[in-house]
């Protein structure tokens, strides 16, 4: 019998009152690609960072090959075979390929007698696994794609026969992932270990021999990925059942909410980064802008919200054309029936010092109804507060609690409950589930196509293909600041919707 690759048995991990991982034992097979899965707060990224080294077990042993080891530091797990992608790429854009890749493992004072054997190590580790790259190529002019595999090259060049992905295609195009599911595929059949952390349950049944599912900083399931399904992955998961698709009747739309045209954003440096955008969100209608993140969809929430003032261009709201950009623009937009769910939750939706009944009032602090002349009524901001936590199923129930210490679906819960209370027209709304747990997506979901049906009009920004299908009625791509196309949801397919997310207008 070949020895597993990786073994972890027994391990716990606590940080102060908080245990991270309760007994964990986990075995992944050799040569194969092995799924991590769990909510927010499941405790698999700080396993994965116990195995390569960041953090140290407070008990339990790992066993590498069958042999016990002690990973105290990331060059102990490198020289045990082990490498990690990590999410946000570790790369120094104005390096090349090369230098990147021998960036730390230089070996002499002298870089020149080091190059010429690393780009032949580079160019033949290319070939053996189907990862195409330009050596000479500097990072930051390269696709998302291409960096990561500069990434795993890295990884293969300091010799990893274990490879740990984390939430590896969460800034890739369906193309982009594909072809990133082929190279994985190649380094399994060359017989590297592959283990990769995500939430994505599309990838995990595409691309996975076997599953572990963490929950409450324990394993509570591992099955071969053959033998299950997206729906018993969830529930897992979860702890209850979990309804995978959105239940959303046709509706047909109503009056134009939301007109603009050749929306235009160009920024200190002079780069364009939003251009000329033109379209329309009417009543009871959800419209998608699907895009990889950074081509000019923030900008574009920011500009309708008011954050920024545009270039050029025009915005309508119910008939009545807004002007400029900044705080008192934004809260002028509010009170005519403009709503908005920011992209990043942590630094322009909440104040994470704040309590949680005072980041429910931000944008709405000017409220009669929370004032006793002058000041402010405690009693009526934690009612509020209160009505919000109830409505939205907010844990803990506790408007007392700082902002901070709420989970990431808890905090987008509060921020949607304060934006949707007001019975918005428009309701602007940037990654609504970035970092939710996959029951608090289900009740978000819920959440926007009842606001859909009511009549409302939702303008939704998100990067999540699945979530872009699950709710648009309409769909804008953009691609490079540019709205590449619009598509009504009964012609759109993820491929159809990738090429043109990477620039395609002839689809």
């Amino acid at each position: 019998m070949t020895a597993p690759a990786i073994e972890l048995v027994g391990i716990n991990k606590r940080f102060g009152p908080v245990q991270a991982n309760r007994d964990i034992n986990l075995t992944v097979a050799k040569g194969s690609i092995h799924g991590i899965i769990g909510e927010n707060g499941a405790g698999k990224s700080t396993l994965m960072s116990i195995l390569y080294g960041f953090y140290q077990a407070d008990s339990g042993l790992i066993r590498v090959n069958g042999h016990e080891v002690k990973i105290k530091t990331s060059e102990d797990a490198i020289a045990l075979g082990i490498g990690m992608v990590h999410q946000h790429f570790m790369l120094v854009d104005p390096f090349t390929v090369l230098e990147n890749v021998i960036l730390g493992v230089e070996g002499n004072a002298r870089l020149s007698p080091v190059l010429t054997p690393a780009r032949d190590a580079l160019l033949k580790l290319s070939r053996d696994y189907g990862l195409a790259t330009d050596p000479d190529a500097v990072v930051q002019d390269l696709p998302v794609g291409a960096q990561q595999r500069v990434e795993i090259l890295k990884a293969l060049y300091r010799g990893a026969e274990v490879l740990i992905l984390d939430e590896p295609t969460g800034v890739l195009t369906p193309q982009e992932a594909d072809d990133l599911f082929r190279i994985l595929r190649a380094l399994k059949a060359e017989g590297k270990t592959i283990i990769i952390i995500t939430h994505k349950l599309r990838e995990i049944m595409e691309v996975t021999d076997a599953v572990t599912v963490m929950r409450g900083g324990t394993v509570v399931g591992e099955v071969k990925t053959a033998q299950t399904s997206k729906e018993e992955l969830a529930e897992l998961m979860v702890g209850r059942k979990i309804n995978m698709t959105v239940p959303k009747a046709d509706r047909q739309a109503g009056e134009v909410v939301l007109k603009v045209e050749g929306l235009t954003y160009i920024d200190s440096r002079n780069c364009a980064l939003l251009e000329d955008a033109t379209f329309e969100v009417r009543a009871g209608e959800i419209v998608g802008v699907a895009g990889v993140s950074g081509n000019g969809q923030s900008e574009l929430l920011e500009v309708l919200a008011g954050l920024r003032a545009p270039t050029r261009g025009k915005i309508w709201l119910n008939g009545v054309e807004l002007t400029g950009g900044g705080p008192s623009e934004a809260a002028h937009r509010r009170t005519l029936g403009m709503a908005h769910v920011p992209e990043d939750r942590s630094t322009t939706g909440l104040v994470k010092p704040f309590t949680a009944q005072e980041s429910a009032i931000l944008g709405y602090h000017d409220d009669k109804d929370i004032q006793r002349g002058p000041l402010y009524d405690p009693a009526k901001i934690t009612e509020r507060c209160e009505r919000f936590m109830a409505e939205f199923d907010v844990r803990p129930p506790n408007p007392y609690l700082r902002s901070s210490l709420f989970s990431g679906g808890n905090q987008q819960k509060i921020v949607l409950a304060r934006e949707i209370d007001r019975d918005p027209a428009l309701l602007l709304i940037g990654q609504p589930t970035r970092g939710v747990d996959i029951g608090a997506i289900e009740f978000i979901h819920r959440r926007l196509v009842q606001l859909r049906d009511a009549g409302k009009a939702l303008l939704l920004v998100s990067v999540e293909l699945e979530e872009i299908l699950a709710l648009s009625d309409r769909i804008l791509v953009m691609a490079a600041g540019r709205v590449t196309g619009q598509v009504p949801r009964i012609e759109a397919t993820e491929r159809k919707l990738g090429l043109m997310m990477a620039g395609e207008t002839t689809v």
